[in-house]
């Protein structure tokens, strides 16, 4: 089991899906999410969902939710709170509509990551995947800057913060799932 907390990101708006992907059934479970803390928890000792409200999730998980008071879907409120809870000095994130990574894609970041960089990240031919992988403490000024800024582009804080980039080669495996047709393409590959 890995040490290093993972945290779940599942408060997004979906807006390109028309639906709360975080609640779409997957793998034989109820929601996309609880897929997603099943096949975490037996890779990671603690498993965290990055949330707005837990009230939407009918199973149990440790879940960090936002400010109350935000309407703000980005990921930002949740790098926050995950700073506020968790009192480990990094933390490895993922996205909820990411379900094809696996151990192997886990294990070459963390073995990848060391304490002079504020984050190492997975590379997908040369497209950044800013959810999938893992945040030092050093970066939570940035956040809170980007907070009292409005600024929310996570790719704008990686190119202006120390990144340690780990680069792969197989696109599926990163695949996200943003429109209907990525989520049929997922059922599809998930039953072979």
């Amino acid at each position: 089991m890995i040490n290093i907390p993972c945290v779940i990101f599942a408060g997004g708006k979906s807006s390109r899906m028309k639906e709360d992907k975080s609640l779409l059934p997957f793998r034989g479970f109820s929601t996309l999410t609880e897929y997603q803390f099943s096949h975490l928890s037996k890779i990671f000792s603690t498993v965290y969902i990055s949330c707005k409200d837990k009230k939407k999730f009918d199973f149990q998980a440790d879940f960090l939710e936002d400010d109350k008071n935000s309407t703000l879907f980005a990921p930002t409120q949740g790098f926050l709170s995950s700073f506020k809870t968790l009192s480990t000095d990094r933390f490895f994130v993922i996205s909820v509509d990411s379900p094809f990574i696996n151990l192997d894609i886990i294990e070459k970041i963390i073995s990848s990551d060391n304490k002079d960089c504020d984050a190492t990240i997975a590379r997908v031919n040369s497209n950044v995947q800013p959810l999938c992988g893992i945040y030092h403490r050093s970066l939570n000024a940035k956040f809170q800057d980007m907070l009292q800024n409005n600024t929310h582009k996570l790719g704008f804080l990686l190119q202006n913060s120390r990144v340690n980039y780990v680069d792969f080669k197989d696109e599926k495996l990163f695949l996200n799932l943003n429109y209907p047709h990525e989520y049929q393409e997922a059922l599809k590959l998930s039953t072979n």
